[in-house]
C-alpha cells in the first residue's frame, strides 16, 4: 500500500481529529477485552486465558502508538493519509484474538460449572 499524502486543506473539518479519536478509541476496547481476559482467567485459574489478556493489552499499548502515530500524521500542512501498512492488519489480529478470548472464557466458565 503506497503512503498517500496531500496539501492540507485550509478548514479540514472534524475528520482529522475524528479518526484519531477513533484509534484511540479502538485502544481503550482493546484494553477492556484484556482486563476482561485476565480477569476470566485468574477466576478460573486458565493460564491461556491470562496469556491471551497479556496479549491484548500489548495490542492496546501498539494501538495507542498508533494513535499517536495518526495524530501527527492528520495534523500540519501536509497530511499522511493512508495508515502505517502494519496497522490494519494488527487491529484485525486483535480483534479476533479479543473475539476468540470471549468466546473462550464463556466455554471454560460453562464447563466448569
Amino acid at each position: 500500500m503506497a503512503v498517500h499524502r496531500i496539501d492540507a486543506p485550509g478548514d479540514p473539518g472534524l475528520q482529522p481529529e475524528r479518526t484519531a479519536l477513533a484509534w484511540g478509541r479502538t485502544s481503550l476496547a482493546i484494553a477492556v477485552n484484556a482486563l476482561l481476559s485476565l480477569r476470566a482467567g485468574l477466576v478460573l485459574g486458565e493460564g491461556s486465558l491470562i496469556a491471551v489478556g497479556a496479549l491484548l493489552f500489548a495490542a492496546a499499548g501498539a494501538t495507542v502508538a498508533v494513535a499517536a502515530v495518526r495524530r501527527r500524521q492528520l495534523s500540519g500542512a501536509i497530511l499522511t493519509i493512508t495508515p502505517p501498512r502494519w496497522a490494519l492488519p494488527g487491529v484485525a489480529a486483535a480483534t479476533v484474538l479479543a473475539t476468540l478470548a470471549g468466546i473462550a472464557s464463556v466455554l471454560v466458565e460453562g464447563g466448569s460449572g
